[in-house]
């Protein structure tokens, strides 16, 4: 109990403290936010479809990808219905704004798309929706990466679902 309280001391001391702080100008607030577009910093600070699907699930797919040079690590899970139309998808990115808004915007993208469909998304959309400077096209990259490897894991599901014999 004490431990909780004491945690709520600090809690409300840090706030106490932020509110207290002198707040700079919008186009003051922050140097990395001035370095992205708009449109990335809407997606890193809205991001849609955080989460996670069931990855046992037959009609999920799950794509698993990470680039060593920089250390982001995205996973993005597609849910396919039984006319092979994506009807959700959600991603969890350990990485930079970029990462995280390129993976935001492939969930959006692959949703209400078919499996085929999907496998026409490249990086170079996504990075000029998302109006990625050169040194952040590896963001892109890697949301192109992951949504093929979702579609090859969910595919790989589908195959093995019809080698298996049928329960009567």
């Amino acid at each position: 109990m004490a431990a909780a309280t004491g945690a709520g001391r600090l809690r409300r001391a840090a706030s106490a403290l932020l509110l207290r702080s002198p707040r700079l100008p919008a186009r003051e607030l922050s140097a990395p936010a001035r370095l992205y577009h708009k449109k990335v910093v809407d997606h890193y600070e809205n991001p849609r479809n955080v989460g996670s699907l069931d990855k046992t699930s037959k009609n999920v797919g799950t794509g698993l990808v990470g680039a060593p040079a920089c250390g982001d690590v995205m996973k993005l899970q597609i849910q396919v219905d039984e006319k092979g139309k994506i009807v959700d998808a959600r991603f969890k990115t350990f990485g930079c704004g970029s990462a995280i808004a390129s993976s935001s915007l492939a969930t959006e993208w692959v949703k209400g798309k078919t499996v085929e469909e999907a496998l026409t998304i490249k990086n170079t959309d996504i990075a000029k929706e998302l109006c990625l400077p050169p040194v952040k096209l590896h963001c892109s990259m890697l949301a192109e990466d992951a949504i093929k490897a979702a579609l090859a894991d969910y595919k790989l599901k589908q195959e093995s679902k019809k080698e298996e014999p049928e329960k009567q």
